[in-house]
Parts: structure tokens; sequence; C-alpha cells
């Protein structure tokens, strides 16, 4: 699916650091040394796909992502054995079996997870690794009030009722899937990351630089100023202007092998 790209760089890295626990949490659970061939679903900007790349000691790695605003940071590090592909996730495919496929907060992105998950089965080769996280935390607050706020007038009107649902899974049914895929070995985890931002009103740019992009790209750029500034009065309406505010936010690691 293509649209047009709403993905800023400079936005989402605001929460540079806690955006990143949960990616560093998800490498500890690889366990291949030295992986011929690695890709990094979604891999943004490139900084921790180079990361990866260097700590798993790969011969190669692949990332891809479908944000050119984001890949022309990624292919400005110019390091070796290291490539960029402008691709959906849910259509592209390597030129060779994989050793190490790794996808840090990208795969909620992409519908039908087990159609997904099976395509990424076969991507594998034999003892080849499979490591995910997504996130979890489509029944906060956060999200509730910009699906409520896109199901207004105007803005539903713009979206043509469009609202986004996310197509993550629960943990125990990724456990099944990965069983039914034939995967070896696997360890599904749901974790809370405890964030503590500045104020409430940091959660609105928290998301602007995630969730609310599927809202930009569907809207004109004053009605969808106008959206933001909707949801922003909502959320404080809900919340309280809290200094600072407690952000609990659920992500789903997932790690498999195939077997050998």
């Amino acid at each position: 699916m293509s649209r047009p790209d709403a993905w800023a760089p400079a936005q989402y890295e605001r929460f540079r650091e806690e955006r990143a626990q949960p990616f560093y949490d998800l490498m500890r659970m690889v366990k291949v040394a030295s992986p011929q061939t690695a890709v990094d679903l979604g891999c943004g900007t490139g900084e921790l796909t180079a990361v990866l790349h260097r700590h798993v000691r790969a011969t190669s790695t692949i990332g891809v992502d479908s944000s050119e605003a984001m890949l022309e940071r990624a292919r400005a590090l110019g390091i070796h054995s290291l490539q960029f592909v402008n691709a959906d996730i849910a259509e592209w495919w390597p030129p060779a079996p994989l050793d190490l496929i790794f996808s840090n907060a990208a795969l909620h992105w992409v519908p039908d997870h087990v159609t997904l998950f099976g395509r990424l089965r076969e991507m594998l080769r034999p003892e080849g690794e499979l490591a995910v996280q997504m996130p979890a935390n489509f029944d906060h607050i956060s999200h509730i009030v910009a699906t409520e706020v896109a199901r207004e007038s105007p803005f539903s009107d713009a979206l043509g009722g469009y609202v986004r649902v996310a197509p993550v899974l629960a943990p125990e049914a990724y456990a099944l899937l990965l069983h039914s895929l034939g995967f070896a070995a696997q360890d599904v985890r749901l974790q809370v990351y405890a964030h503590t931002l500045e104020s409430t009103a940091a959660v609105v740019e928290w998301v602007k630089g995630s969730l609310l992009t599927d809202y930009a790209v569907r809207m004109p750029d004053a009605l969808y100023t106008q959206f933001v500034e909707q949801y922003r009065a909502r959320l404080l309406e809900v919340l309280g202007d809290q200094r600072p505010y407690f952000y609990a936010f659920k992500r789903i690691l997932i790690w498999a092998r195939t077997p050998s």
C-alpha cells in the first residue's frame, strides 16, 4: 500500500531514548551469532539498524522502510555491508534466505499478521531467527481519544469513515501462531515500559511521531492541524494537566527460531 510520507524523523526522535529501550531489549533476545544475512524491517533512520548489524556481527544487513524521509537519513550513515531499501514490508521479499529477521516497532503497520508471519517464516533458513517488537498500547486513552476524534465531523468526512485499527494480536495468539508455523523454539513477552514525560501535553508530541501519522496522510494539512488541536484538548480534558505524566506503554516482544 503506497501513501504519502508523513513520517518526520525529528518528530519521531523527540523521544529517542524511550523508543530505543525496547530495541535493546529485543536485540538481547537474539541468539544467532555472525549471521550471513540479516534484515531490519521498518529500519527508520537506520541508526539502530547499524547497532544491530555490529552487535550480531552480520556479514550483510538490509534495512527496509517505506519512508523516503527516514531512508535519506539511513543512507547517509555510509556503513559497509549495510544496505537500505525503500519497500513495503507486506510486499518485500529477500534476494536469498535469511539468518535473522529483526523488526522493531514496525509490524503493527502491516495488516493480517497470520499471513504476514507465515511469509516471514518462509524467508528464514534452517535455524534462522525471528525477532519482533510491536506496541500493544491501543487500548490506552491516548489511542482511544484519537479514534473518537477521527469519528467526529469534519474529520470523519475527510477520512471517509476511516479509523486506525491495529492488527496486533494478543501475546498468546502469537505463541500459538509461531507453534503452528513450525518454529522450534520461541519466547513471547508482554512488557510495560514506564515513561515519565514532562506533562500530559507531551503525550500529544509522542503520538504525533507515530499513531497520528496515519491520519496526517489522509487529510489536508490545515484540517490535520485542527485534528491535532482537537485531540490535544480532548486528551487534556480526560487526563488533566499532569506534570509530570506517567505514560505506561505496553509492548509485545517476540523471538523464535526455525528447526535445523
